[in-house]
C-alpha cells in the first residue's frame, strides 16, 4: 500500500516503509557546516521510530549551486558523486526541501540517464517522510513558544510540502501557532540569487519579516534552513526584531 500526497496539484505516491531498512542520511552541505545541530536533530528524531540510520561518508552536495547558476556541466559532476555515494540505499532523506527537489526534480534536467534519475526519486524531505512514508504527525514534542512557519518555495512548489510541517508544528504541546500571512511569498534569498540580485533580494525579505513580526511569533520555522540563513541575517540586523529565533522544524519536533 502507498502513502499518497495528497496537496492541491501533487499527486505523489509513496512506497511502503517496510521496518527494519535503512535509511540514508542526506545532509546538505550548508547544515553540515553551520548548523550540525540539525543533522543531529534528524538523525534523533528518526532513530526515535526505530528507522536504522548510514550516513554515506562520500556525500558531499546535490549539485544545486551550480545547476541554479546555470553551471550544468560542473553541476553533473557533483551529481554523479552524490549518485554514487547513495546508490545502494533504497531510501534517502534529508532535512532540506530545497536539496530534495533538486534530487528529485532537477537531477533529470542535468542528466536524463535512468540511473541518476531513480536515485534522484528515493530523496525525501524529513516531514514528508514522516508523514507520508511513516504516517507518523505527532513526534511527541513539546515547545511552549510562540511559532511562526516559512513555507519555502522549492518544497511547496516542486514537491507539495506544506501540510506536513503544519500538521506535525500544530501536534506540538504547548505550542502558540501564528499562520504567516502571505505564506506563500518567497523570501528573497534563492541561493545564488541573493548573491547576483542582492537589493531585490533584500526587499522580499524585508517583506517576509513585515509580516513574521505581525505574527507576534518570537520563533520563525522552516523546512529549509537555508531561508532561514537570509531571514535570520536579516532579523539580527535590526534590534526590534533580534530577539526573533530562526529553527530548523526538526529542532523543534525533537524537543521533550
Amino acid at each position: 500500500m502507498t502513502q499518497t500526497n495528497s496537496t492541491p496539484g501533487h499527486t505523489q505516491e509513496y512506497p511502503k516503509y517496510e521496518p527494519g531498512e535503512t535509511v540514508a542520511l542526506f545532509i546538505p552541505c550548508y547544515i553540515d557546516q553551520f548548523f550540525p545541530e540539525i543533522g543531529e536533530a534528524t538523525a534523533k528524531l528518526l532513530t526515535r521510530y526505530g528507522v536504522p540510520l548510514a550516513y554515506p561518508e562520500e556525500q558531499t552536495c546535490c549539485g544545486q549551486p551550480a545547476f541554479n547558476s546555470g553551471y550544468w556541466e560542473e553541476a553533473r559532476g557533483v551529481i554523479h558523486q552524490f549518485c554514487n555515494a547513495f546508490e545502494s540505499y533504497k531510501w534517502i532523506v534529508s532535512p532540506s526541501a530545497s536539496c530534495t527537489a533538486m534530487c528529485r526534480v532537477f537531477f533529470e534536467h542535468v542528466d536524463p540517464d535512468e540511473r541518476i534519475v531513480g536515485i534522484g526519486q528515493r530523496v525525501f524531505e524529513l516531514t514528508e517522510f514522516l508523514v507520508n512514508v511513516l504516517g507518523i504527525t505527532d513526534t511527541g514534542a513539546r515547545f511552549p513558544r510562540k511559532v511562526t512557519m516559512h513555507s519555502g518555495c522549492h518544497g511547496r512548489r516542486e514537491l507539495g510540502i506544506l501540510e506536513q510541517p503544519l500538521t506535525l508544528l500544530q501536534n506540538i504541546r504547548d505550542i502558540d501557532y501564528r499562520e504567516l500571512p502571505n505564506i506563500e511569498e518567497c523570501c528573497g534569498f534563492g541561493g545564488t540569487f541573493s548573491v547576483k540580485m542582492p537589493g531585490t533580494s533584500l526587499a522580499m525579505g524585508k517583506s517576509k519579516v513585515e509580516n513574521i513580526v505581525k505574527t507576534g511569533a518570537d520563533v520563525v520555522t522552516s523546512v529549509d534552513i537555508s531561508c532561514l540563513m537570509h531571514v535570520g541575517g536579516m532579523l539580527r540586523r535590526d534590534k526590534a526584531t533580534r530577539h526573533i529565533e530562526c529553527k530548523h522544524i526538526a529542532e523543534l519536533l525533537v524537543q521533550e
